[in-house]
């Protein structure tokens, strides 16, 4: 709710408690005041509001220039009281002149009754009622204040809880690209002396990549389609290298297509897949992008084949998959997991995050 919604309500509440207060002061002249219904209506409505006003407002800074925390209690107390006492006074002076101003009003020969006198009882219940209505209207603003703070410290929190994550989200977004473009070059510098045609293909398709990643923020997010896209760009540049070695199968369910993830979530996977799994393999292998959305879920997997013999990270493990956890633990918190999972010659990595889209 914002602020202006919670004031405008908050100013609606105080006007309807001075209002059922004016019904009440009406009802008490009324009953033993001897004045008629009407009569105390008009008396008690318009003061009864104007005391609201002066109460309101002046307890309101009174409250600001002395903040409980801040202020020592006894003089706190002291200057709430006395003022608290002057408004009464003041207010009881009001009724007198406004009582008075009725009965100058009032045609001669009017039935005896129908305006409202201030008696010396009447008017020290005024005062007393007028010093107990201050207290109470200090002690809402005191209440108000309290609660402004604790939503502005709240909102600084999740502020600084947002920064906090999106720096963490930067950070490893940023490994992502170094320990690519270190596993990139290595390969170049391999067919530098292998060959020179294809080192210089793999050369401008690494720059294309790197061109096309550089828009992408890491607290945005992509669509599961832009993401593949872009793992397949990347299994393009290192279909240079291993040449028909390395096979790739995609199979994104239409519903899923549209859902939003972190940028570049798959690519470690699939780089993985392919320098510890498929790199591995005289014979090369398949890597496998499969993506469906079952209800709120998202699930991905990455799967690729492996050496029957190889184990840990040989298999698939290593710097990506860590990354990738950290960066769905910050992103979703216990929304999203990561489970890897060797089955003989398959190496499997499946993702579970919220089905976000762009709506």
């Amino acid at each position: 709710m914002g602020g202006g919604s919670w004031a405008r309500r908050s100013a609606a509440l105080y006007l309807a408690a001075w209002l059922m207060l004016g019904l009440m002061l009406a009802g008490l002249l009324s009953a033993t005041g001897g004045a008629g219904l009407a009569a105390s209506l008009l008396f008690a409505l318009p003061l009864v509001l104007v005391y609201a006003a002066v109460c309101g407002f002046s307890a309101y800074y009174l409250c600001r220039a002395y903040p409980l925390a801040r202020k020592p209690l006894p003089a706190t107390l002291g200057v709430f009281f006395l003022t608290a006492v002057c408004a009464a006074l003041l207010w009881c002076a009001a009724a007198s002149g406004w009582a008075a101003w009725w009965q100058w009003l009032a045609p001669p020969g009017q039935v005896q009754g129908s305006g409202v006198t201030m008696s010396r009882p009447l008017t020290a219940v005024m005062f007393g009622v007028g010093v107990l209505l201050y207290g109470m209207t200090a002690c809402g603003h005191y209440l108000a204040l309290e609660f402004e703070r604790a939503r502005g410290l709240e909102r600084r929190e999740l502020e600084l809880k947002l920064l906090a994550q999106d720096a963490e989200l930067r950070m490893l977004r940023t490994q992502v690209d170094p320990h690519f473009l270190f596993n990139s070059l290595n390969s170049i510098s391999a067919l530098t002396t292998i060959d020179a045609g294809a080192a210089r293909d793999m050369t401008l398709q690494l720059a294309g990549f790197f061109r096309h990643t550089l828009g992408l923020e890491a607290h945005r997010k992509v669509t599961l389609l832009a993401e593949v896209d872009l793992v397949e760009r990347f299994v393009a540049i290192e279909g240079v290298r291993f040449g028909p070695r390395l096979g790739f199968e995609r199979h994104v369910g239409v519903e899923a297509e549209a859902c939003l993830l972190p940028p570049m979530i798959l690519q470690p996977l699939v780089e993985n897949a392919v320098k510890h799994g498929i790199g591995q393999l005289l014979e090369g292998g398949m890597v496998r992008v499969r993506a469906e959305r079952a209800g709120s879920q998202l699930r991905l997997r990455v799967e690729n084949d492996v050496d029957p013999d190889a184990s840990g990270k040989a298999a698939g493990g290593g710097v990506g998959l860590a990354n990738v956890r950290a960066r769905l633990r910050a992103a979703y918190g216990i929304e999203a997991s990561v489970h890897a999972t060797r089955d003989g010659n398959l190496f499997r990595v499946d993702l579970v995050l919220p089905a976000e889209t762009g709506e």
